[in-house]
């Protein structure tokens, strides 16, 4: 593999130590990471941990599941507007699924953060959930990032499980998409066929870690080493050599999060 990957998206927990776990994913191709931020705390977890590596950026946001949380406005995250590892406003968005926050508060922050990915000239990484058998989300989201995208915002649906109809509407705008190891499991048919409508000039590739460990490591504590697993499964689909589909998906991986790696 000479050609390595970028996981543009997975959470570090402080579990091993960030030398040792960049090393263990820098030793499996990955070489290229985004540590994502889900609150203030993580945020500035994710800003110490970008800080061990050149390789390494991070997010910086405020999860639906974290919206009623203290420190969930925009002027509390000031602290990240200069950073020079700041390559992404996010996670932010929504999510039906558990509602740990009322659906109007969700909307509020969510709201709140796209108009700061607009003032400080940042792409936006996007959650997005349902219900099952439900697309309120979804229709909720779309208008949203519609606007955002009508602003100048550039945009990824994270974690992708979406219709391939809404794949469709949300690419319409602009969006790039990021596929996880759901990919691999077996009953994860519906995100395969997602996975045809999406062109490759907007496919990213993420792990998610620590959730969502890819077949055959399913049940395990997912970590960025993993990634190769699941880009096979995406390689599979989309009939391509791994390598070319690394040099795409980083190459978009840079692109997306404006990134000169040269």
């Amino acid at each position: 593999m000479n050609f390595p990957f970028f996981d543009t998206h997975f959470h570090y927990y402080n579990e091993e130590p960030a030398a040792a776990y960049y090393k263990r994913a820098a030793d499996a191709g990955v070489s290229w990471l985004m540590a994502a931020g889900a609150s203030h705390k993580d945020s500035l977890v994710a800003r110490d941990f970008a800080a061990e590596s050149e390789r390494v950026w991070f997010s910086a946001g405020v999860h639906p599941h974290e919206a009623a949380q203290p420190l969930n406005k925009p002027v509390d995250f000031e602290i990240f507007r200069h950073e020079p590892k700041l390559a992404a406003i996010g996670e932010i968005g929504l999510d039906y699924n558990y509602e740990h926050a009322p659906r109007k508060t969700q909307q509020k922050v969510f709201e709140q953060f796209l108009e700061l990915a607009i003032r400080w000239q940042k792409p936006a990484i996007i959650h997005c959930r349902d219900k099952e058998a439900e697309e309120q989300a979804y229709a909720d989201t779309y208008p949203m990032l519609r606007s955002f995208a009508s602003a100048g915002g550039s945009f990824v649906l994270h974690c992708f499980t979406g219709t391939p109809a809404w794949a469709e509407k949300f690419l319409e705008e602009g969006a790039y998409l990021g596929i996880t190891g759901i990919v691999t499991f077996p009953k994860a048919g519906n995100v395969r066929e997602t996975l045809k409508v999406i062109p490759l000039s907007r496919l990213l590739l993420e792990t998610d870690a620590p959730y969502l460990a890819p077949i055959p490591q399913r049940g395990k504590k997912n970590h960025p080493e993993f990634l190769p697993l699941l880009a096979a499964r995406v390689a599979l689909e989309k009939a391509l050599p791994l390598e070319e589909l690394a040099r795409i998906t980083t190459e978009n991986a840079f692109a997306f999060f404006r990134i000169d790696h040269k």
